[in-house]
């Protein structure tokens, strides 16, 4: 019974990507839109940068953050 809840699952998950990629029209993004004004392009190191480099950074700051303050908090409760 597992197996045949699995396949229905699968199935229903795959029949929905189809029906969302066949719905989806990428030539609607080669009209333009009155008062569209793109700028100028991302470079390939200005592309990483945004979406790699700053997430890391921002996530070994906060995680950072996080651990001065949970071992500062050991030590007031320990003492």
């Amino acid at each position: 019974m597992d197996k045949k809840n699995a396949l229905r699952a699968g199935a229903v998950t795959a029949g929905t990507t189809l029906m969302m990629l066949l719905m989806t029209s990428p030539a609607l993004a080669v009209t333009r839109d009155d008062g569209d004004d793109p700028g100028p392009g991302l470079s390939v190191a200005e592309t990483l940068g945004l979406y790699v480099a700053a997430p890391i950074v921002l996530f070994l700051i906060i995680a950072g953050l996080v651990m001065v303050g949970d071992k500062s908090r050991k030590t007031q409760h320990e003492g």
